[in-house]
């Protein structure tokens, strides 16, 4: 595993649960200081005294002020050298039915939630000697899946928004990668497999196969798979490694 340079300081949005909090307890255990930062202060704060971080900050990524105001609380009390770019949600519908509503909402929190994180703190980051920046995506922003066009669509956004600018910081010693998990063990997973349930009368075994049949190795990914992989990306060696989306899925593609 590529090192971290000494203590180096990463906001992780969504950072309270499943995937972030994985990736934040990763990056704890391989020396950074680590802020949380997501919606639920309660959820933050047991995440901090579990040890998966130093420091919690309510905020909603999707809006903009309030962000702005928490990374700004968060890069006085240390400078941020990395950013993890994890906040997000997803809601299924046809898409006759997916009305404006459902895809604003998923562009807000999925895409610009991203956006505003990275322009709240990439003034900051681009003079530093070392940034990072990583957007976890989805297999969602490398292919389509039925039911959730709006989900979809704005994960694809924001590959295409770390592809970019990776190129635009190319100069810098800041990288700019996307992972993409597959169907991942998580909170959000288990909501999609009650959606299931409830839908099709299938019973939650059933329901499990019929994501985890997605994934060539026929599981579903486990969060600490995925924090694995953006600890490699936040390391010195990958200095390299930029403009990337990375799959985490068993070979889905």
């Amino acid at each position: 595993m590529s090192a971290l340079p000494h203590s180096p300081h990463a906001l992780v949005t969504g950072g309270g649960r499943g995937i972030g909090r994985a990736i934040a307890a990763a990056l704890v255990g391989a020396g950074a200081t680590v802020t949380v930062l997501g919606r639920n202060a309660a959820t933050l704060e047991e995440a901090v005294k579990a040890g998966a971080a130093h420091f919690a900050i309510v905020a909603d990524v999707s809006d903009e002020v309030s962000l702005n105001a928490a990374v700004a609380e968060a890069h006085a009390r240390k400078p941020i050298d990395i950013l993890i770019a994890n906040a997000g949600s997803a809601e299924s519908a046809p898409f006759v039915k997916s009305d404006s509503a459902l895809f604003s909402r998923m562009m807000d929190v999925n895409f610009m939630g991203v956006v505003h994180a990275i322009r709240a703190v990439l003034s900051g980051m681009k003079d530093r000697p070392y940034g990072r920046i990583v957007a976890v995506a989805s297999t969602a922003g490398l292919k389509g899946y039925a039911y959730v066009s709006a989900y979809t669509a704005a994960k694809h956004a924001v590959v295409g928004l770390v592809r970019s600018l990776a190129l635009e910081m190319a100069g810098s010693n800041v990288t700019v990668n996307a992972v993409c998990p597959g169907f991942t063990d998580t909170d959000l997973v288990a909501g999609s497999i009650e959606n299931i349930m409830k839908k099709t009368g299938r019973t939650r075994e059933q329901a499990i196969a019929e994501l985890a049949r997605h994934n060539p190795q026929g599981r579903l990914i486990s969060p600490q798979e995925v924090a694995d992989a953006v600890l490699w990306l936040c390391g010195e060696g990958a200095g390299a490694i930029t403009g990337q989306a990375i799959a985490v899925a068993g070979g889905e593609i």
